[in-house]
């Protein structure tokens, strides 16, 4: 993967701030465990009541958190005064989201002035072993001085 320079030297402490400010994260109980320029990891633990009706976590839940740090990973890159928006995804499932947690990693493949395109995989995590449930390609659009938004 690419090295990237971020654009704005406290990219980590924005990135943080604005997920805190996600109640659907929240909600859910996902939480940021690593961000790096243009590249970003969610984890949530494996919850009952985020299933579908054969006990597997919610294919709106596994998007959800693949988004969301295809998103981060995308605004780790943008200037300050930054915000961003999906503009459009293709979410595969490839296995059944079961587990202890889930992990989401979300990296920039292509940065841009103005629509940047991502990946992301979701994982599924058990005794230690990680099992692909997802993989996601995501294009985002940054709005440029909305630091309203952004965090």
């Amino acid at each position: 993967m690419p090295a990237f320079e971020p654009q704005d030297p406290d990219f980590e402490a924005r990135v943080r701030a604005s997920f805190a400010k996600q109640k659907l994260m929240k909600t859910i109980g996902a939480s940021v465990t690593k961000v790096s320029p243009g590249e970003v990891e969610i984890e949530l633990p494996f919850r009952k009541d985020l299933t579908q009706q054969h006990d597997f976590l919610h294919g709106g839940i596994v998007a959800t958190i693949v988004d969301t740090a295809c998103g981060y990973a995308a605004l780790s890159l943008m200037p300050v005064g930054s915000a961003v928006l999906t503009i459009e995804y293709k979410v595969n499932f490839v296995s059944p989201a079961t587990g202890k947690r889930l992990i989401a990693r979300g990296h920039v493949a292509k940065p841009g002035r103005i629509v940047t395109v991502c990946a992301g995989d979701v994982y599924a995590v058990s005794d230690g072993k990680e099992k692909l449930v997802a993989t996601m390609l995501t294009t985002m659009m940054a709005l440029r001085d909305r630091a309203d938004v952004s965090g």
